[in-house]
């Protein structure tokens, strides 16, 4: 457990107990402009889980801007189910695009943060119109070993990457509403505004330092239209909420460089409780699948386990918990804050590649 995921803990604390004070009942998005007597009624019957999105529809003529950052942490090397320390790396996993016959640069850690700016609108009762615009920045540490074999260490690296990322627009439909159930269709498109040409100086074996392209995945985007289709059903009783939700990402074709990202799924299923009425909090499990990076960019190569295409995608399932906020009074009344944290508990890599460590998210909402 690192000293930032301790630090990430700390922050969730913080933000519970310094909120309890000034915190009242908020609705979730899909609440948003109903008559005070139905919301009294409801409960704050919407409240749910920050990492899920696009589980409601917004009233129409409603507006509601978001803010959400988030941070994720990668470290150690595996393949399947199987850990590799760097030195066995280094000395037993092949480099497909010998020479060296192995790998050489072993990556140790990866993080990543986005920050994302967005919209909705309620076009009407049934149908909502949503956009988000990403920041990303990404950096990666790497062991280098020194020649074409053997464990000598050459010295580590550091790699990042900073811009603009893919831009997402899409709807939200409302299929069924009945009390506290809802059925709603989520239609997005990603467009390919993050950069895939980014280039850091990297240590080789041989001691040089030359700048090159980097790894598919200190790239910004996909390079491709992606299409990002979701399916959330959601109902509840009393302070209880519960819902489940599938989604997906179809990549449309291959990008200027040759080749496409994997395509994704996941499926996710939460509760919440609303422990109060200014708080609810809330947990959920969810499972995702990725493939393997069909195609390749000719400029990325080098003997690491990110210059394989076939080294991307696997099995993950991760739990998370969390925490949402309203503020009851002063500047900030209406305000909507929450929180969550995430950890996995099984990876089945297409590897070797880095495992995921934990994540953390917090998000701000205001609706006009």
């Amino acid at each position: 457990m690192t000293v930032k995921f301790l630090s990430a803990l700390a922050l969730c604390m913080a933000v519970a107990s310094g909120a309890a004070a000034q915190m009242a009942m908020g609705d979730d998005m899909g609440d948003m402009g109903q008559k005070a007597h139905k919301d009294k009624m409801m409960h704050g019957g919407m409240h749910g889980p920050i990492g899920v999105m696009g589980r409601h529809t917004l009233p129409k003529g409603k507006f509601m801007l978001t803010y959400r950052a988030g941070h994720m942490e990668m470290s150690g090397l595996r393949s399947g189910t199987t850990d590799y320390a760097p030195d066995v790396a280094a000395t037993t996993l092949a480099n497909r695009f010998a020479p060296p016959a192995n790998l050489r640069v072993i990556p140790l850690s990866m993080e990543g943060d986005m920050q994302m700016v967005g919209g909705m609108y309620g076009l009407s009762d049934k149908v909502t119109l949503m956009a988000m615009v990403p920041y990303v920045k990404k950096s990666m540490t790497a062991l280098t070993y020194s020649g074409m074999a053997g464990a000598t260490r050459l010295g580590t690296n550091t790699m990042r990457s900073e811009g603009l990322g893919d831009i997402k627009v899409g709807a939200l439909v409302g299929l069924h509403k009945k009390k506290r159930q809802r059925l709603t269709l989520g239609l997005g498109l990603s467009l390919p505004t993050g950069s895939i040409t980014e280039t850091g100086r990297m240590l080789m074996p041989n001691g040089a330092r030359p700048v090159g392209r980097m790894a598919y995945s200190m790239q910004l985007g996909s390079g491709t239209y992606d299409l990002m289709p979701r399916l959330t059903w959601s109902d509840g009783k009393g302070r209880w909420n519960w819902g489940a939700q599938a989604s997906g990402v179809i990549r449309l074709g291959s990008n200027d460089e040759g080749y496409s990202l994997g395509d994704k799924a996941s499926v996710t299923a939460w509760t919440s409780y609303r422990a109060a009425k200014w708080v609810s909090y809330s947990a959920r499990v969810e499972a995702e699948t990725e493939g393997r990076i069909d195609g390749r960019d000719p400029l990325i190569g080098g003997a690491m386990p990110g210059t394989d295409p076939l080294n991307y995608g696997g099995e993950t399932v991760s739990i998370y918990g969390g925490a949402d906020f309203t503020v009851q009074r002063g500047a900030l009344k209406g305000h909507k804050i929450g929180l969550e944290i995430g950890v996995p508990v099984y990876q089945r890599l297409n590897g070797p590649r880095l495992k995921r460590d934990w994540s953390l998210q917090v998000a701000w909402r205001k609706g006009f």
